[in-house]
């Protein structure tokens, strides 16, 4: 007798896999895809699906819809783990797909769960069954395919976006585990209305989180009856949806970042905690932030890069978790500081004309001249040395000449910046009004 029954008993299977839909009529949510005259319904309901990726979070159907193409169509339908398998077995699968269509006139749908599993390299051996059509690709991702899925691949195939449930999708579903003979076994306990409503709104649009919570809650309860509280124990654990290397994690640092940028500290301080709550490096978030001092603040607050640098500090020296607060006051302070990005556009036309001009040649007065040949040469004649005059300022020319005038810093009128406009703008007036009398006295000669 095997150890491992080949069947196992649907039982005590997850209440998850127990529920899942087997018809396109059962399925809940994605009414983008799904809904009445929508593309991947009418694909579906025809049987002429072609080659296509499935992106989105975890618990919004990828599977389930993928099994229910299967149940729908006339084609064979083959399953394929990136986790537990590999390029040797697809080899073996494109062949028998082939066969297939050569010598019995049938389709292969060949489902590939997690494809981002595989390497961009692995993800080849698909190409050449896909291209003559021997196999109809279905892959199923939670990550961004245009990262994680080969170009070649992606280009001969459809991408459909899946969006996480709403909570009213989810109640559904939670209310179809209390009836369906599938679901929940009897004798059927009684589940509050607000057990239901708590679950569907904390599963954060994940099927699988709330019927997992609904179950671990019953089989947790005292009596028939599931409170509120239980289902609060039930989901205590839940992790947020964040991973570290990939698309939620650029997700949600972006909205930091043009929180920070719109002056709005509430969803700064939001972010931030969602960052914090999924286990984000802290000094990942302070680096961004230093960043951000100079990128969008510059110098209308020239004390937004000394908190941003003081806050990188104190995560050093105190860490966490009492280093969220210096975070909290370092995050909300560059949120409601005036905000430039001049300094970040002037770096970026200084280098675009570097880039253009080359290395144009440094004027002989701004040069230095510690030999005597240099002397000679005229390096460092005509220099004016600024702190010789009584305002510490003087007219010359610090720019090649070709770039005489070029202005690459223009400061704002925010903050800290309308101080310094206002001084270059006099410093410029004085260069003018020297300038044009330096000209009116060659003319005189």
């Amino acid at each position: 007798m095997d150890l491992f029954d080949s069947q196992p008993d649907p039982s005590r299977m997850p209440l998850a896999e127990r529920l899942r839909p087997q018809r396109l009529a059962e399925m809940v949510g994605q009414s983008h895809l799904l809904g009445p005259d929508k593309l991947l319904r009418r694909l579906i309901e025809t049987d002429r699906l072609a080659s296509v990726i499935f992106w989105g979070p975890p618990g919004t159907g990828k599977t389930t819809l993928a099994q229910v193409i299967a149940a729908a169509s006339s084609s064979q339908f083959v399953f394929f783990s990136a986790v537990l398998q590999g390029v040797k077995e697809i080899r073996e699968i494109v062949e028998k797909a082939r066969q297939n269509k050569n010598y019995h006139g049938q389709r292969t749908l060949l489902f590939v769960d997690e494809i981002h599993r595989f390497n961009k390299a692995q993800q080849d051996a698909f190409l050449p069954s896909v291209e003559r059509g021997d196999v109809i690709l279905i892959g199923a991702t939670t990550e961004n395919p245009s990262f994680e899925v080969n170009a070649a691949l992606l280009s001969r195939s459809r991408v459909f976006v899946l969006e996480p449930l709403q909570p009213a999708d989810i109640r559904i579903l939670l209310e179809r585990a209390l009836t369906d003979p599938r679901g929940l076994p009897d004798p059927r306990p009684q589940v509050d209305a607000a057990v239901l409503d708590f679950l569907a709104e904390r599963a954060d649009g994940d099927a699988r989180v709330a019927l997992n919570g609904l179950e671990v809650a019953v089989a947790g309860a005292i009596g028939d009856h599931v409170d509120l509280e239980m289902a609060t124990q039930a989901l205590q654990n839940k992790a947020l949806l964040y991973d570290h290397g990939g698309e939620e994690h650029y997700n949600v640092i972006s909205a930091f970042i043009k929180s920070l940028r719109g002056s709005d500290p509430d969803a700064a301080l939001y972010w931030l905690a969602r960052m914090l709550e999924a286990g984000e490096d802290p000094l990942f978030i302070v680096r961004r932030m230093v960043i951000f001092a100079s990128e969008d603040i510059g110098n209308a607050d020239p004390r937004g890069l000394q908190m941003a640098l003081a806050v990188q500090q104190a995560v050093h020296f105190v860490g966490l978790p009492e280093a969220r607060i210096n975070l909290a006051q370092g995050v909300t302070y560059l949120a409601t500081a005036p905000k430039s990005n001049a300094s970040y556009i002037g770096i970026n036309e200084a280098q675009a004309e570097v880039r253009q001009s080359g290395a144009l040649p440094v004027p002989l007065h701004v040069r230095n001249a510690p030999t005597r040949l240099m002397k000679d040469l005229g390096y460092h004649k005509g220099y004016k040395y600024a702190h010789d005059d009584a305002e510490g300022f003087v007219v010359q020319n610090h720019l090649p000449d070709s770039l005489n005038g070029r202005r690459f810093y223009r400061p704002t009128e925010r903050g800290y910046e309308k101080m310094i406009s206002e001084r270059l703008a006099y410093w410029r007036q004085r260069k003018q009004a020297t300038e044009a009398g330096d000209k009116d006295k060659n003319n005189d000669n």
